[in-house]
């Protein structure tokens, strides 16, 4: 049985109908095999720096959900940066996250984005995750999600975590008020996957302003599309979902929820949505593999950069994409956020970090190199604990570090970063300090266990939990 020691610190559901999900799915966009699309040449003025000829593989099929991160996905197909790297791509639409994540397991796909924490439990196969060998060398994007919470929240007193002013107690004593109010079958939140961080999250919340969330409030799943039409149905209370989804319900669809918080309150630098395959693929196209990286990580600079958000909120807005107009898109983008609520007064906040894609903001404490894109397979050990925290393994994985280093792979980033002039962290761990958590309580990945151990509100308390 292995641990993890602190040297390695220092070294290194709601358903939805078929027709739904043929629909969302029969939809691809293709490019030439020889070039881009005209539009996209022009605009980019795209050079082919890799010749289709000298990969495995030169025609792939990559997954994306209609939600804001599909944007470098967009862009890496409109600006030219899948051909500039030899690769001709048809992007596919997915109906869920859950199919995002099935379709790369079962074949059908390339890749795709898959929400942080799939490629983890897929590893050790917490609850809801099929154990696999998944793999994932770039994170697609940090933060650009929310809570919404319906009107009736807002009626009883509940508020955006803003205005708390950080009162964990005080939020805890309205949240629990709310649903001791409710019959057990109304107390419902949703999210868009199971044994993922948006699960992880809402728990978290849950748990650090004191209410169990094992005991209080049921979680079921629905596609981000449906979101917004649950919520008017009553199907349940509040849901966590990536943009424009939160922005929906308050603009375009008053009336049917307020935005309680976003990602970046609950932990600030987490990361959202990583770029998944599956360990064969990587293995038998290996220059395949370093082309849509390369790809992915321009498209992603490209997103990065404030001039061009409003442009890339405007792409994404496309029927073929979101099919969300751009002031639904823009906001979760550009930063010009409007929290919404029910009593006229105005919450539009700027929020310069809303969606980070590569330039991690100066006030983000972070190591010299580190940028969005990059892994940190102590991030992967810390969803570990929330599967672990929360009964969807038995026990912490004595293994826990081999199975990081296999599910994300930042030695493969590193390489192909290096080929792009991009600088990385030596090391694959570090602490998250308290200020990033809403809780206060910081994440030491060299003593995980102990981590777990000591919240008080977790599944099978008192029992400690130990390495497996």
């Amino acid at each position: 049985m292995t641990t993890i020691h602190r040297r390695s610190l220092l070294k290194g559901a709601v358903g939805f109908t078929a027709g739904l999900a043929t629909s969302a799915c029969g939809q691809a966009f293709r490019q030439s095999s020889s070039s881009p699309s005209g539009a996209a040449v022009q605009a980019a003025n795209i050079e082919q720096v890799v010749n289709p000829a000298s990969l495995e593989r030169s025609h792939l099929t990559v997954g994306y959900v209609p939600v804001n991160d599909c944007a470098p996905f967009a862009i890496a197909q409109a600006k030219g940066y899948f051909y500039k790297y030899g690769l001709t791509v048809t992007l596919n639409r997915e109906a869920s996250w859950g199919t995002s994540r099935d379709g790369v397991i079962f074949g059908r796909l390339d890749a795709s984005p898959v929400v942080s924490g799939a490629v983890t439990n897929a590893r050790i196969g917490a609850e809801g995750a099929r154990i696999a060998p998944m793999c994932a060398a770039m994170t697609i994007h940090r933060h650009g999600n929310a809570m919404t919470m319906n009107p009736a929240m807002w009626e009883y007193g509940l508020r955006p975590w803003r205005e708390y002013g950080g009162d964990l107690e005080a939020f805890g004593r309205d949240f629990r008020g709310y649903f001791d109010g409710l019959a057990p079958e109304q107390r419902v939140w949703a999210t868009v996957l199971s044994s993922a961080i948006y699960e992880y999250f809402i728990r978290y919340l849950s748990a650090a302003a004191g209410v169990d969330p094992l005991a209080e409030f049921r979680i079921i799943i629905i596609p981000p599309p449906q979101m917004v039409t649950n919520m008017r149905i009553g199907a349940m209370q509040a849901y966590m979902v990536a943009e424009p989804w939160n922005t929906r319900a308050i603009t375009g669809n008053e009336g049917v929820g307020f935005t309680f918080a976003h990602g970046k309150e609950v932990w600030r630098g987490h990361p959202d949505r990583v770029l998944a395959v599956m360990e064969g693929f990587i293995d038998e196209n290996p220059k395949t593999y370093r082309s849509l990286v390369k790809a992915m990580i321009e498209a992603c600079r490209y997103c990065d950069d404030p001039a061009n958000r409003a442009e890339v909120a405007d792409i994404i807005s496309a029927r073929s994409f979101t099919g969300a107009p751009p002031k639904f898109t823009t906001p979760g983008l550009v930063g010009d956020y409007n929290y919404g609520g029910f009593d006229g007064k105005s919450r539009q906040v700027q929020i310069p970090d809303s969606t980070i894609f590569f330039k991690l903001p100066a006030d983000l404490p972070h190591p010299p190199g580190d940028h969005s894109t990059f892994m940190w397979q102590s991030q992967s050990l810390w969803l570990m604990t929330q599967a672990a925290r929360w009964g969807q393994i038995p026990e912490f994985p004595a293994d826990a570090e081999a199975r990081a280093h296999l599910a994300w792979r930042t030695d493969l980033y590193r390489d192909i970063a290096a080929d792009l002039g991009i600088d990385c962290p030596a090391e694959d761990y570090k602490v998250e300090p308290g200020e990033v958590f809403i809780d206060g309580i910081a994440y030491d990945p060299s003593d995980p266990v102990g981590y777990l151990n000591g919240f008080e509100i977790r599944a099978k308390r008192p029992q400690s939990i130990f390495l497996s």
